[in-house]
This record gives structure tokens, sequence and C-alpha cells, in this order.
């Protein structure tokens, strides 16, 4: 009889509590959903004729977005990391735009920089009732437009890095606080 030898590797603390962190918002996504998604084949859809391809996209769509469950999930995975003003990463922090950036750089590969205002010049506007995971939402929390940034992640739910005392955190677009001084939404992505 042949032995086999052992070809498991040790996972690195370090990966393992990154691992632990994503399966974990992954989680909290799951937990989130009432049913699962219907997922769509676009091979098998019937092509539009060109004079109805100009009708808008329907505002809940099901389809299965790579890109956008990234970012939603891996914004989702940085809950309750400190908030550090001018911050850009887990080991010292963020700040609302800091965190858009370190997201969208670590789960679409997209160099993203800039304040949160300069971020919502630089997105393309979306209709409030066609934000998809991964959009960008945009508040006046100083009294100054763009003041604040958030990524949209689905279920009327955003993540942000909100203040001092509260770090990285998920809140409702239809919050009290958050609802009067929402600006819109906007889109880094195709």
């Amino acid at each position: 009889m042949s032995q086999t030898p052992d070809m498991t590797l040790p996972i690195p603390a370090r990966t393992r509590t990154g691992l632990i962190a994503t399966l974990t918002g992954l989680a909290l996504l799951m937990a989130g959903c009432s049913s699962a998604p219907v997922l769509t084949d676009h091979r098998s859809e019937p092509t539009r004729a060109p004079e109805l391809a100009s009708e808008p996209a329907p505002a809940a769509s099901t389809d299965y977005h790579p890109k956008r469950n990234d970012l939603a999930l891996f914004a989702m995975s940085l809950l309750d990391t400190p908030y550090s003003w001018g911050g850009r990463g887990p080991a010292t922090g963020f700040d609302c735009s800091g965190l858009v950036s370190h997201v969208y750089r670590e789960a679409a590969g997209l160099p993203v920089k800039g304040t949160s205002a300069d971020l919502g010049q630089k997105s393309r506007p979306v209709d409030r009732t066609r934000i998809q995971p991964g959009d960008l939402v945009f508040f006046n929390t100083l009294g100054a437009r763009h003041s604040h940034v958030g990524i949209y992640v689905g279920g009327g739910r955003f993540v942000h890095a909100s203040n001092p005392r509260t770090g990285v955190r998920m809140d409702q677009l239809s919050n009290r606080y958050y609802a009067q001084r929402f600006e819109g939404a906007g889109t880094l992505l195709d």
C-alpha cells in the first residue's frame, strides 16, 4: 500500500482573517435576502427590435453582475473598520471616499481617487429607481454638495465610513437622516 503525502498547506492568519471577513459579508447578504435570485441566461433571450432598444431597462433587475456583486460584498466585509479622516486602508481606517477608493481598487481593479465631491463629478448620474449594487450614493452632510459618499449594496442599503464613533457601517437610504440629505446616485461602472 502506498501512502499519499499530505499536500495541505497552512493558511496564514492574515489570509484566514480576510477570508472570514469575506464569508461574513456573504452571510450578511444572504441573510438579508428573502428569496433566491432568478438568474437569467441572456443567450436564450430573443433579440429586441431596434425600435424597442431605447426603452428604459426594468427598475428591478435580477441579472447577475459579478463586478457589482464583488463591490457590494467587499464593502460589506469591511463593516466595523475604524473611521479615520483621510484614511485609505483597513489597517489605518477609512473616511468615506477612502473606503470607496479601496473597495473599487481591491474588488474591481479600478483606480478611483478623490474626495466625495470629486467622485460625484466623475460618476455618471443614475436615477434613484435604478440604483444597483456597486453604484455610489451621495449626501449633503456638511452643508456642501456631495460631502459624503457610500456604496450601494442592494435592498435599499449602503455601506459607508460614517464617523469616528461608528466607523464603517451599513445604513438604509430610507433612514430619516440620510433620506433628508440624499443628493443622488452615480456610477463609475460601464
